[in-house]
């Protein structure tokens, strides 16, 4: 049997979340939790416009998930430390038959963050499996769905601080985790980025996640995040990654059409650059949930990604909130495919 994660452009079943729990690094406060809560809901209420949505609430918060979140929103009960479903929950992959796998990866925490806690997120992905109704695939592999990006033909973007960092995967080459990813997602041709950006290698960060720096709206496209501000960091960074990128090719051989992603016009908040990326967007049936900043950038970012995912709705959501804690709306959100 042969597995292979489809493009996220492929139909879905549904999203699943996971509701932030109390006493987490989503929030320290009352006030932060709040907000966290009103964001994270708003990005489900709006993907539940287009398919089903499907929350994971720790079980003291069942009764307040509820206040947040429409009727229409189905909650399941899990234990939880964070509510980051695209690293903590499965990567969805699917058989030639049309079969439902989901591969749960080890979460050790981004690589065992001192701030973070992950006793409980490590049991997620298996528990959103059996939900689902899948079949489990077990991997020895410390990953997050954040650090992968596919095109569902076989080819995957992953970034060499997160899957050869030495507090995920110590003992492994370039070729062991090149092995894994082809058993466990179909991967046959693994493009390795150098790095990710500046504000996610910093405390709070993943070290480098892909899904804020590069996207594959269809076979042979990119969508790359690019700073234009030559002050923020992030300029030479996304220079020499789109440079980068421009001299690999597809699974299928083919050289890349690369679309420039222009950053928010925001270069700071309160603590520090921002990596504000609309790189971090959710495809969805018929749609996709993108990130805005209240920011004269947010506009551009719409038409092009209008112009990537053609016949689909974009809808913008203020992201701000989830990116002042470490992500945005593809962190926090996992599709599972149509299955037979």
């Amino acid at each position: 049997m042969s597995w292979m994660m489809p493009s996220e452009t492929a139909r879905q079943e549904r999203v699943w979340m996971a509701f932030p729990p109390e006493r987490s690094s989503i929030g320290n406060s009352a006030e932060q939790t709040h907000e966290a809560r009103t964001a994270w809901a708003a990005v489900a209420h709006a993907v539940a416009q287009f398919e089903p949505v499907t929350m994971v609430v720790d079980p003291p918060d069942v009764a307040v998930a509820r206040t947040y979140l429409a009727a229409d929103i189905e909650l399941v009960e899990s234990p939880l430390d964070d509510a980051w479903m695209r690293d903590i929950g499965p990567s969805f992959v699917t058989d030639d038959d049309g079969r439902l796998g989901g591969v749960d990866w080890v979460f050790n925490g981004w690589g065992q963050q001192d701030w973070a806690s992950w006793g409980k997120d490590s049991a997620i992905g298996g528990e959103v499996v059996r939900q689902a109704g899948a079949e489990l695939l077990d991997s020895p592999l410390v990953n997050e769905g954040g650090g992968i990006q596919v095109d569902g033909l076989g080819t995957v973007l992953v970034t060499e601080t997160v899957q050869l960092d030495p507090f995920r995967n110590p003992d492994l080459t370039k070729a062991d985790v090149e092995a894994e990813l082809a058993r466990t997602i179909g991967a046959t041709h693994v493009i390795w980025l150098p790095r990710g950006l500046t504000r996610d290698t910093q405390e709070f960060g993943t070290r480098g996640h892909v899904d804020i720096v590069a996207a594959i709206p269809s076979p042979g496209v990119l969508l790359v995040h690019s700073q234009r501000n030559e002050s923020h960091p992030d300029f030479r960074i996304t220079a020499d990654i789109i440079a980068m990128l421009a001299g690999t090719r597809d699974a299928q051989g083919r050289t890349w059409d690369i679309v420039e992603v222009p950053a928010p016009d925001t270069l700071r908040d309160e603590l520090d650059w921002v990596d504000y990326s609309y790189i971090n967007h959710l495809v969805v049936n018929d749609g996709v949930i993108a990130c805005s900043f209240d920011d004269p950038a947010d506009a551009g970012a719409r038409r092009i990604l209008e112009q990537a995912y053609p016949g689909r709705k974009v809808v913008m959501v203020d992201a701000r909130a989830i990116f002042a804690r470490g992500g945005g709306i593809h962190c926090i959100t996992q599709h599972q495919p149509s299955s037979i």
